[in-house]
C-alpha cells in the first residue's frame, strides 16, 4: 500500500508576498492606507467638544460612527457582489473621503451626526470587498499567511494613525482641518490608485457552480444563514469580538476606580500593539500548518484567559500579564479568523460571506462596550470571569463548527 505524499511545506512569508499578483499588494497597501487614516474615529470627540458641543452629545456622535460601521460592513457584502470588488472599493472610498471633508463645515448636530454614520458606513464598505479580491487572487493554501499580513497592515495602520492625525493637528495651528482634510485626501488618492490598479468584475475568473451545498436555493444573506455552521460561526464571531474590544472601555473604567497608575493601562495598550505587530507573522507560520478550528479554539481560550486575569487582585501586574496572555490569543487565532470566512461558503457567495463576518465583528466592537460597561457597573471586577465564559463559549463553538481538515497530516 502507497504512503500518501507528504503534505507541501506551507508558505513563508516573503515567498507568499513576493508572488501575490499586483493587485493583492495594492489591497495589503490599501488596507494600511484606510486604518492609518483614520482620523475621525480618533478625533470625533475632540473635535466636537471643541466646536462648543457637550460631551454627552460626542459620545452619542461615537454611537453614530459605530452604527455607521455594523451597517456599512454588511452593505459592503451585498456592494461586491453586485458591483466588484474594485468598484466597490473606488465608490467606498471616494464617498468616504467626501464626506468626511464636509463634517468641517456642518453646523446642526443632527445633520452632523448622519454624516459620521454615513462616512464610516461608506469607509466600512472597503472591507468586504478588499477581503473578498484578496482571497480570490490569493490560493486557498495560502489565505491564512496573506491575511496575516492584511492584519498587519490593520494594525501598523491603527498604531500610526493618532500619531499622523497629531502631527496633521499640530501642522494646522492646532486645528482640525488639516486632520480631516488629511484623511480626505489619502481616501480619494487610495481610490484612485484602486480604480488604476485593481481587477474590474469582468476581468475576474468566472465562479463555477458548486451545487450540493446548502446556499444552492438561495442568493445574498439568506444563503449565508441558511450555511448553520457559518451563522454558528459568526455567533463566535460576535462573543469574540464584544470581549476584545473590552480593553478600550471597561479596562479604563477599572483602571481609574481601583486607582492604577495611567503610565500602566498605556504600557499594557503599547504592549499588545508592540508584540501583535512584531510576532504575529512569525507565529502564523507554525499556525497555518494546523487545522483552523485547533488555532481559533485555542486563541479564543487564550483572549478568555487573558481578559480573565485582570480580575485578580493584584494591580499593575495583572494589567500587563492579562493583556499579554489575550495578545497571544490574538496572534494565534488572528489570521485563521479572518481567512476562514473566505473559505467557508460557494465561491459565488464569498462577498456576502465576508461581508456578514465584518457585520458580525463590528456588531460586537459596537455592542460589547455598551455590555462590558452595564455589567461592570452592577458586579464591578467580576465582569472579567463574566466576559472570560463569553470567550470560552467562543472557543467551543468554532471548535465545533469549523469543518476538520481534508488534507493528509493536518491536526
Amino acid at each position: 500500500m502507497t504512503a500518501p505524499a507528504p503534505a507541501p511545506p506551507a508558505p513563508r512569508v516573503w515567498e507568499t508576498f513576493r508572488d501575490s499578483p499586483a493587485a493583492a499588494k495594492v489591497i495589503l497597501a490599501g488596507v494600511t492606507v484606510n486604518r492609518l487614516s483614520g482620523f475621525l474615529q480618533v478625533f470625533i470627540v475632540l473635535y466636537l467638544t471643541h466646536q462648543g458641543f457637550s460631551a454627552e452629545q460626542a459620545v452619542i456622535a461615537v454611537g453614530c460612527y459605530g452604527g455607521g460601521a455594523v451597517v456599512g460592513a454588511l452593505l459592503g457584502g451585498t456592494a461586491t457582489e453586485r458591483l466588484g470588488p474594485r468598484a466597490a472599493t473606488v465608490i467606498s472610498m471616494s464617498a468616504a473621503a467626501v464626506l468626511t471633508a464636509s463634517l468641517l463645515y456642518i453646523a446642526d448636530y443632527l445633520l452632523l451626526l448622519v454624516f459620521v454614520a454615513a462616512a464610516s458606513a461608506c469607509a466600512q464598505l472597503f472591507r468586504p470587498a478588499s477581503s473578498t479580491l484578496l482571497s480570490s487572487l490569493v490560493p486557498t493554501e495560502r489565505q491564512t499567511m496573506i491575511f496575516a499580513m492584511y492584519r498587519l497592515g490593520l494594525n501598523l495602520g491603527a498604531t500610526g494613525a493618532p500619531l499622523v492625525g497629531y502631527g496633521l493637528y499640530h501642522l494646522g495651528g492646532e486645528s482640525f482641518v488639516y486632520v480631516f482634510w488629511g484623511e480626505a485626501a489619502i481616501a480619494a488618492a487610495y481610490a484612485a490608485l484602486a480604480f488604476a490598479t485593481l481587477p474590474a468584475k469582468s476581468a475576474l475568473p468566472a465562479v463555477p457552480e458548486e451545487p450540493g451545498t446548502a446556499a444552492d436555493a438561495r442568493g445574498g444573506y439568506a444563503a449565508v444563514l441558511a450555511d448553520r455552521r457559518f451563522s454558528l460561526y459568526l455567533l463566535a464571531t460576535f462573543l469574540h469580538s464584544a470581549v476584545f474590544v473590552q480593553y478600550v472601555t471597561t479596562l479604563p473604567l477599572q483602571v481609574e476606580d481601583v486607582g492604577i497608575a495611567l503610565f500602566w493601562y498605556t504600557l499594557a495598550v503599547s504592549v499588545n500593539g508592540a508584540i501583535v505587530i512584531a510576532f504575529e507573522l512569525a507565529i502564523t507560520k507554525v499556525t497555518q500548518r494546523l487545522a483552523a478550528r485547533t488555532v481559533l479554539a485555542a486563541g479564543f481560550a487564550l483572549v478568555g484567559a487573558g481578559v480573565a486575569f485582570y480580575a485578580l487582585p493584584i494591580g499593575p501586574a495583572a494589567l500587563i500579564v492579562g493583556t499579554l496572555i489575550w495578545s497571544l490569543g490574538e496572534i494565534v487565532s488572528g489570521p485563521a479568523f479572518f481567512a476562514h470566512p473566505a473559505k467557508a461558503g460557494p465561491a459565488r457567495l464569498k462577498a456576502h460571506y465576508l461581508g456578514s463576518f465584518h457585520f458580525m465583528f463590528s456588531l460586537g466592537i459596537a455592542l460589547g462596550p455598551l455590555i462590558g460597561g452595564w455589567l461592570y457597573l452592577h458586579i464591578g471586577s467580576l465582569v472579567w470571569p463574566a466576559v472570560a465564559t463569553a470567550s470560552l463559549a467562543a472557543a467551543v463553538i468554532a471548535w465545533t463548527c469549523v469543518p476538520r481538515p481534508e488534507r493528509p497530516g493536518n491536526a
